[in-house]
């Protein structure tokens, strides 16, 4: 029921898009230029930021990168969003990389927060931003510490969403990639719960409302590929690689505040959303 506009790349596959409903404009630009955001934030009442430049396996290779394109862009965002009379900013920060290695299980939002790697620092600076921002000038936030999305129209030949490469890749029949010996243990949430979740924040009446928005169940990557084999009705091969420092043994979200106080909870079932996202890949295939 609401005038939206995406803002993306100006190259970005326009396949995504063809699933959306009526009622929305597309706006190509780079969210490195200034004039290009003034342009995408004008007449708009709330921002939803999924933006980010990097992605947490390569971030801390170039960490003034990701501080120059994702922070300081980000900043500028906020500037632009204050000036152009922007009500509210909901920012979809990271379950997985904000919090570091869990000290208790499931991890609430009062968990301390020690980022392993710099993709995570950034979100975190960028979530103490707009809380400074909401303290000097009243401009309302949110904050969504997203968990593992996955489902039809993700990058499958992304870096990013394990669920999804995996199932592609399992689709393709090439043989799924691990690093490590596959106990790492993830909370995987399905697009559709995930969208969901991030709108109810946005409609939160906490002015620094933060939360999680999970699955609230941990699957390790063995058990994905397990069921992966049973979406697929097939073996599936797997190839170990060498374990990654910054790869946290695990990590699963405690939804509870979502639950109690935006009424939301997830109801895409894991088993259903690898189904849906692999008849997806199939209508991919044959069209």
């Amino acid at each position: 029921g609401r005038a939206v506009r995406i803002f993306d790349r100006a190259n970005t596959d326009p396949s995504r898009l063809e699933a959306i409903p009526r009622g929305w404009e597309f706006l190509g630009g780079d969210f490195l230029n200034e004039a290009d955001q003034a342009e995408a934030l004008r007449g708009v009442s709330s921002v939803f930021h999924l933006i980010s430049t990097t992605i947490p396996a390569t971030s801390s290779l170039n960490p003034i990168y990701d501080v120059e394109t994702n922070l300081i862009s980000t900043l500028r965002c906020i500037e632009l969003a204050l000036e152009s009379g922007v009500k509210r900013i909901v920012f979809v920060s990271s379950g997985g990389t904000v919090y570091g290695r869990p000290q208790t299980l499931p991890i609430a939002e009062d968990h301390p927060t020690e980022p392993l790697v710099s993709y995570g620092v950034v979100k975190l600076a960028i979530e103490k931003y707009l809380r400074l921002y909401w303290r000097l000038y009243g401009l309302s936030y949110r904050i969504v510490r997203l968990s593992n999305p996955y489902g039809p129209r993700q990058d499958i030949a992304g870096a990013q969403g394990a669920a999804s490469v995996f199932l592609a890749r399992a689709h393709a029949g090439r043989p799924i990639e691990i690093w490590g010996d596959g106990r790492v243990v993830r909370d995987y949430l399905f697009v559709e719960d995930a969208v969901e979740g991030i709108l109810a924040a946005e409609a939160s009446e906490d002015p620094e409302g933060l939360y999680n928005i999970g699955s609230g169940v941990g699957v390790s990557l063995n058990e994905l590929v397990e069921r992966i084999r049973e979406v697929a009705g097939r073996e599936v091969a797997v190839r170990y690689l060498p374990g990654r420092p910054f790869d946290v043994p695990e990590n699963m979200l405690d939804i509870g505040k979502a639950g109690r106080e935006l009424g939301w909870s997830p109801r895409v079932p894991l088993a259903e959303g690898l189904r849906r996202t692999w008849d997806w890949l199939e209508r991919t295939r044959r069209s």
